[in-house]
């Protein structure tokens, strides 16, 4: 399946809702987002992290293949009243010199890279003891919840899909970040339920990868129309709650 966000930049910066403040707040006790750091975050998108540490007075770099998502991300900061550098890269080669971060952030993305590229690159670019964060905020499917029934709709119109049926839990994560000689590697999880209005579930499920970051135009639009039947027929409260569930891992650079 190939998915490209690029195509999707203006529902994903409108309709994904970013990281609660509670995880800012967890990773502030271990060190992570303190004012005047150094904080580089890939697989940026359209900022969530970057916008997050920025406000808390960290100097931020956001890194992203996908430039239609960094354009979305300058619009979105510029209405926060907020300055994150952008740079159009992978994770797995930044081209930014060796340590020179304090921490190192990846939001729902490490799945979408060579993982251990990703790691020795994010080792390399840390000072001595920097944090390497990755981070997780996953909708949950229950049985007979929005989430369990969207992703069927999903998997009727893309059968490449095959990212239903998660956790929001990633043991494999640990061994990359182990391999890659990372240490005091620590998890965490929480949940929260999410408000969405009808319109914003449809907006952030089309900005999914296997709706218009992986489907043609028409099919999505035929997605979008049976969606909201949906959503009329079987969840007709508005706004959803919509259950979700932070994960983070957090370790140290050697």
């Amino acid at each position: 399946m190939g998915v490209d966000f690029g195509k999707t930049a203006r529902d994903y910066g409108k309709h994904r809702t970013g990281f609660p403040e509670e995880l800012f707040g967890r990773l502030s006790s271990f060190g992570v987002g303190e004012t005047g750091s150094r904080v580089l975050d890939v697989g940026t998108g359209t900022g969530t992290l970057a916008r997050g540490f920025a406000l808390r007075g960290c100097g931020v770099v956001g890194l992203d293949p996908a430039a239609p998502l960094l354009e979305e991300a300058r619009r979105l900061d510029e209405e926060a009243g907020v300055r994150v550098e952008y740079v159009t890269a992978k994770a797995e080669r930044t081209g930014l010199p060796d340590a020179s971060f304090d921490a190192v952030t990846a939001g729902q993305c490490w799945h979408w890279f060579d993982r251990g590229k990703a790691a020795a690159e994010a080792r390399r670019v840390l000072r001595p003891g920097g944090r390497l964060v990755i981070a997780h905020f996953d909708w949950v499917p229950l049985p007979g919840n929005i989430v369990e029934a969207t992703e069927g709709l999903i998997e009727r119109h893309n059968p490449a899909w095959g990212m239903g049926g998660g956790t929001g839990i990633y043991p494999a994560w640990l061994a990359d970040v182990a391999v890659a000689r990372f240490g005091a590697v620590e998890t965490f999880s929480f949940d929260v339920s999410v408000p969405y209005p009808h319109e914003g579930w449809r907006g952030r499920i089309r900005a999914s990868a296997g709706v218009a970051a992986s489907l043609p135009p028409e099919r999505v639009e035929r997605f979008d129309a049976e969606l909201e039947r949906l959503l009329r027929a079987r969840f007709p409260e508005d706004p959803l709650s919509v259950p979700h569930r932070v994960f983070a891992v957090v370790c140290s650079a050697p």
